[in-house]
């Protein structure tokens, strides 16, 4: 394999590997803010317990995430240099405000929520895990931002003397409608995930303790996991809701923005007229003659296009090719067919998960029934991983149907501002990415293993018993002008 194609592995794979720790993150952390809110309105005890249970996954997660983040900004001074070298005046101001902003804020708040259980007033440690919410998604907008910088560069200006690109409006770069698209989808379908997420979990324990013949078990059932299975099941209806919105508004605008990627994902190889949206296919797809559509749905990919059911016209595969040939010059503009057909398929139809356990949990939990079935645990355990998958699937679309591009060139700005993949690899002997992909991969394993053997772990456990703290558990003077605890340790501490 050439530098680029390692170096494309090695992106590709600790990217989507973080990215299965990110939905959970941006959207368990509001959940477990709401979850103390609750507390704090209510002093209902079993509130408490949800949120140090679900606080403990959450900060699990957090933590193996931010030690696989980090190496993805490293990469590109490693291993995409030239790209750096290009878009770097650029592609660097939002993650500059993703780190000295976003994530300071919520690693800095995360740390006093942790640690002020009973060090802090009520209400000052309810706002900090509120910061540290509002904190992860705007980490997200941020990095949202600089990703759609690569798909529809604007703000910014060629240098001809450089040979760079410049910003010239940081403002224009934050508001990018690309941005302002993806964003409220990424966020939506991080809800979704921690919403399924929450719902599958307290699922289970519902089916576990409804069978259960101790007291307080089948009272748990009832009084703790039933009211967070159904308040995340509100969450992942509205989450399902604004996911399928948003991702018809993303859709429309790449239909304009990258023609390529949107005829890739259908396959269409050939310019049509009202062609029809094709649910399964059969070929090679990279060879566009081979492709056979088996299975098509008329008017729905008219209407994903231009809100329109008849009289669209979209270009196909063949034609853009040709055109971004007499634009561009030589090359081959035409994304991997067969990953980008299936990576929209697999982003939409995984949602079959959520929408399944949703139905079955509103109807099994109905009138205040507790649900006691070994299938609907079932149901719950196999629902959990799916937002998951499809996240990760629609990532991979919007990767990968971009190629060869690794800046695609604005068709409605400055086309100066445009830039392969293979112009922005770094110039390095294949071996020496081959060997850190190989470190990267066995390491990411190895994470693997402790995260899964963690989420495991505490989730099977379950919450912890013990009082909720009160006022009277915070901080009190000693009458040496120093301050000490009222408990000498907090029964439920973060520090285990």
């Amino acid at each position: 394999m050439s530098t680029v194609d390692v170096s494309r592995w090695q992106f590709g794979i600790t990217t989507v590997y973080h990215f299965i720790f990110v939905p959970l993150t941006i959207g368990l952390a509001p959940l477990v803010a709401g979850m103390q809110t609750a507390w704090v309105i209510t002093g209902k005890e079993h509130w408490y317990r949800l949120t140090k249970f679900f606080g403990k996954l959450f900060l699990i997660n957090f933590a193996i995430g931010v030690a696989t983040g980090i190496v993805q900004e490293f990469q590109f001074g490693m291993n995409w240099s030239e790209y750096s070298r290009f878009v770097g005046d650029v592609f660097g101001a939002p993650l500059a405000f993703e780190a000295l902003v976003a994530f300071f804020l919520e690693s800095t708040f995360l740390g006093l929520w942790i640690f002020g259980w009973t060090r802090l007033p009520k209400l000052v440690h309810l706002a900090t895990i509120w910061i540290v919410a509002i904190a992860v998604n705007a980490s997200a907008y941020f990095i949202v931002a600089a990703n759609s910088f690569m798909q529809h560069p604007v703000g910014a200006t060629y240098n001809p003397e450089t040979g760079r690109a410049e910003l010239d409006s940081i403002w224009a770069l934050l508001t990018n409608n690309t941005t302002l698209a993806a964003f409220p989808h990424v966020v939506a379908g991080a809800f979704l995930t921690a919403a399924t997420f929450v719902v599958g979990v307290a699922g289970w324990f519902m089916v576990r303790n409804a069978r259960s013949e101790e007291p307080t078990k089948l009272a748990e059932a009832r009084t703790m996991w039933r009211p967070v299975a159904r308040a995340g099941m509100w969450v992942v209806a509205v989450s399902v809701v604004v996911v399928a919105v948003t991702g018809d508004t993303q859709g429309k605008i790449m239909f304009d923005q990258q023609p390529m990627k949107m005829a890739s994902a259908e396959s269409l190889c050939h310019t049509e007229t009202d062609p029809d949206f094709s649910i399964l296919t059969v070929g090679t797809h990279n060879n566009c003659d081979s492709v056979t559509h088996l299975i098509e749905v008329p008017y729905v990919l008219s209407f994903l296009a231009e809100d329109k059911f008849t009289g669209v016209t979209l270009q196909g595969v063949e034609d853009l090719q040709q055109s971004y040939v007499e634009d561009y010059g030589p090359g081959n503009y035409r994304p991997n067919l067969f990953v980008t057909y299936w990576g929209f398929r697999g982003m939409v139809g995984l949602l079959a998960g959520p929408v399944l356990l949703l139905l079955a949990g509103l109807w099994m939990t109905r009138g205040g029934r507790v649900p006691g079935k070994r299938w609907f645990s079932w149901l719950c355990l196999i629902a959990i991983p799916t937002p998951f998958l499809a996240n990760s699937a629609g990532w991979v679309f919007t990767e990968m149907g971009r190629q060869p591009w690794v800046v695609v060139p604005n068709l409605t700005g400055d086309t100066t501002i445009r830039m392969t993949v293979e112009q922005g690899v770094s110039d390095h002997a294949p071996g020496t990415v081959l060997f850190s992909l190989a470190v990267f991969t066995l390491l990411y394993g190895a994470l693997a293993v402790v995260w899964y053997y963690l989420m495991h772990r505490y989730t099977v456990a379950g919450p912890e018993s013990g009082p909720a703290p009160s006022e009277d558990d915070g901080p009190e003077d000693d009458g040496g002008g120093g301050r000490h605890r009222a408990e000498p340790v907090e029964p439920l501490s973060f520090a285990y």
